[in-house]
């Protein structure tokens, strides 16, 4: 009997992925924030997620695998589908954390977090399994990349 092969977990480039997604995302907002603590939690807040988000999109197969009702859904169910709703998420999460803070009074001079900004998140995070094999030869071995491998000719 045959039994299906589950691709390995690509968990250190999900991980690098979501820290450089995350740190952008607070390069964003870091002067909009009055309060230090604010501007701390916002930080940790918005890698943590960015690194979740980033290993769904790097690990379809074991989320359909996890929850194989997703995978059952039109159009959700394939690759592409599923990371442009996990992007689509992404955008909502940071234009509603924008606003949110905008709201209570927690930033100083209006948040510059427009919607390109969480558009060009959402994008990154849609990409970033799709660049990941071009820029892993530029990447540190420690950091999940292949510079150290290599070229053959």
């Amino acid at each position: 009997m045959a039994v299906a092969v589950q691709p390995a977990l690509m968990i250190v480039p999900a991980i690098v992925s979501g820290l450089v997604i995350g740190i952008y995302e607070i390069l964003l907002i870091h002067r909009d924030v009055t309060i230090p603590t604010h501007r701390f939690w916002h930080g940790l807040h918005a890698v943590i997620i960015a690194i979740i988000a980033a290993f769904a999109v790097f690990n379809v197969p074991f989320v359909f695998h996890v929850f194989p009702q997703l995978a059952a859904i039109p159009y959700l169910g394939t690759v592409i589908g599923f990371r442009i709703l996990i992007g689509l998420i992404m955008l909502v999460k940071i234009h509603g954390v924008s606003a949110a803070l905008k709201g209570a009074g927690m930033a100083s001079h209006g948040m510059r977090e427009t919607w390109m900004h969480s558009l060009i998140v959402a994008a990154l995070m849609i990409a970033a399994p799709y660049a990941w094999p071009f820029l892993a030869p530029y990447i540190p071995n420690w950091a999940g990349g292949s510079s150290g491998v290599p070229v053959k000719k």
